[in-house]
């Protein structure tokens, strides 16, 4: 089989030979709100026009990161003349194909040499904007499918896990968890039957990271979950993805389709014994559902509500099987690890985070878009060299990392570089990636407002310290950002997140109070700030100070 892949990716690059151009278009869901499919087919348009279609091609291709310019259009990718244009209109297509064999269109041009995208280091990410997503043959010309064959030809399932746990991967879904150490549980379980999940359930706000990889490179991920059937002894992995994502779901069933026909999914695989079949299950948006026994009560046709554990889903787990769930990016980041050895990612990052992270930027930053860094590259390095900055010439006040259940970081602690412990001992968590950028006109109260009213409407309702406390929480906060606090409400409300996050079921109560308890932490003034004076009698009298002690 691997001559096979050989044979394909062979042919599927004599055929790009053939062309002297090819024009890259984005048409990930970022860009396509820009109107990027119109930008393709006016450039497919203008390549017939001007009769150079023997030659030049054009092609939509995933995510190319830098959302805040798009549409996006690159010329030449991946080589040493690539030009790359920013803000591209449907008007701008006769200027760019006319520009071929002669200078690039200057009022259009992005520079690539900028930290945004020198800076980077793309594992997960290193087929994004590169090929077109629904082509198994553009994704197979880029080694595609060769860890898999490779795993499944040339290892024991026990010598794939030993390459996850030399590499140090941890899990990209929040937790940070051992990915080798949670295949070894699942692969040590007894049972004939296992399963294998593919958390894309991503609820955060400001979040995109999962969306972009599924919609950009969604062969990426089918491998990943094989090699992980393969390691574990599962035959059967689900893909749980929320409703709200139509061309990742669109892209995810071609690619399924395609590694169908192609024999890298389904029954023996490779011409080998190995059978592995994946099929999609569609979320309705619900965030309690990125919970693991929430999503699998969900997949199984329940109501997603999370129950207790042990028994963990390594264990007893969809339909009582042993399964294991991992998220897109994790799963993303094993094919590389295969190819290339543990040891080769173990060498990047940190101690004791290994590897890269791919994080979406947001609010407000100049570069808001997608990256993928070294783990250990600085909150600094990552807001004013890689983002540009703070939107209008600002100044930053503060990120918010994790989510709904991460915290706000202030900009005193800026040079702490971005590692699970690191942001751990700031009162965040890194989460799935989503970091979320504020300048000096936000404020920290109605930031964590805004998260507890999203953690109290997404709760499922099963246990009453979330499904109450955080109403409690949020009429607190609320009667702060309206200036009708009192000093006991500011004793209450740090009662409450005491309650909530120690007696919830799962880790949406239990994690719903770090927004608040990190902004209480760092800019506790605000709340102070925010409450009504209270009278006694003889004229108004203020206990900020005393609150503020």
């Amino acid at each position: 089989m691997f001559n096979k892949l050989e044979e394909i990716a062979l042919e599927e690059r004599g055929k790009a030979e053939q062309y002297t151009h090819t024009i890259n278009v984005c048409t990930a869901a970022g860009c396509a709100s820009s109107q990027s499919d119109a930008v393709k087919e006016a450039l497919e348009n203008e390549v017939r026009n001007h009769g150079v279609e023997k030659w030049c091609r054009v092609r939509g291709t995933g995510c190319m990161g830098l959302c805040a310019a798009g549409p996006l259009v690159a010329v030449e990718p991946e080589k040493p003349d690539e030009v790359l244009y920013q803000y591209v209109k449907v008007e701008d297509a006769g200027d760019i194909v006319a520009s071929l064999e002669d200078k690039p269109v200057e009022r259009l041009r992005c520079s690539t040499d900028i930290p945004f995208f020198t800076r980077q280091k793309k594992i997960a990410l290193e087929n994004s904007g590169y090929i077109d997503p629904e082509s198994i043959e553009e994704y197979i010309a880029r080694d595609g499918y060769s860890a898999l064959m490779k795993a499944i030809t040339e290892m024991a399932p026990s010598d794939v896990i030993d390459e996850i746990v030399a590499s140090g991967l941890r899990g990209r879904g929040g937790g940070g968890y051992p990915t080798g150490l949670k295949w070894t549980t699942v692969a040590k379980s007894d049972g004939d039957t296992k399963y294998i999940i593919c958390n894309a359930d991503e609820g955060d706000p400001g979040a995109f990271m999962d969306r972009s990889v599924l919609e950009s490179d969604p062969h990426r991920v089918l491998e990943g979950m094989a090699i992980a059937g393969y390691a574990v002894g599962a035959s059967q992995g689900y893909v749980y993805v929320r409703g709200e994502y139509p061309l990742a779901v669109a892209r995810l069933k071609t690619a399924i389709r395609q590694a169908r026909r192609a024999n890298m999914l389904g029954s023996g695989i490779g011409g080998t014994l190995f059978n592995f079949h994946i099929d999609i299950r569609l979320g309705a948006g619900a965030f309690v559902c990125g919970e693991e026994t929430a999503l699998i009560a969900s997949i199984e046709g329940k109501r997603g509500q999370p129950r207790p554990r042990p028994p963990y889903p390594a264990e007893f787990g969809l339909w009582g099987k042993p399964t294991l769930i991992n998220n897109v990016e994790t799963l993303s980041s094993i094919a590389p690890i295969i190819r290339n050895g543990g040891d080769w990612y173990a060498q990047i990052g940190t101690a004791t985070s290994k590897g890269t992270k791919v994080f979406a930027l947001a609010g407000s930053i100049n570069n808001t878009g997608l990256i993928e860094v070294p783990m250990g590259t600085t909150i600094n390095d990552i807001i004013y060299e890689i983002g540009g900055g703070v939107s209008g010439g600002g100044q930053c006040k503060a990120i918010q990392t994790g989510g709904p259940s991460g915290g706000c970081i202030p900009a005193d602690y800026f040079d702490t570089p971005v590692d699970y412990e690191s942001l751990a001992k700031l009162g965040s968590i890194m989460g799935s990636g989503g970091m979320i950028v504020m300048d000096e006109s936000s404020s920290m109260v109605d930031v964590a407002r805004f998260f507890m009213e999203f953690c109290m409407t997404e709760s499922c309702g099963r246990c009453v310290p979330c499904r109450v406390g955080t109403v409690h929480m949020y009429n607190i906060l609320d009667k702060f950002s309206h200036h009708e606090a009192t000093p006991r409400d500011l004793v209450l409300l740090e009662k409450l997140c005491d309650m909530v996050r120690n007696t919830s079921l799962c880790g949406l109560g239990q994690t719903a109070p770090n927004p608040v308890l990190s902004t209480l932490r760092y800019f506790r003034n605000e709340y102070v700030e925010h409450m009504v004076t209270e009278t006694n009698g003889s004229g108004p009298v203020t206990k900020q100070m005393e609150v503020a002690q």
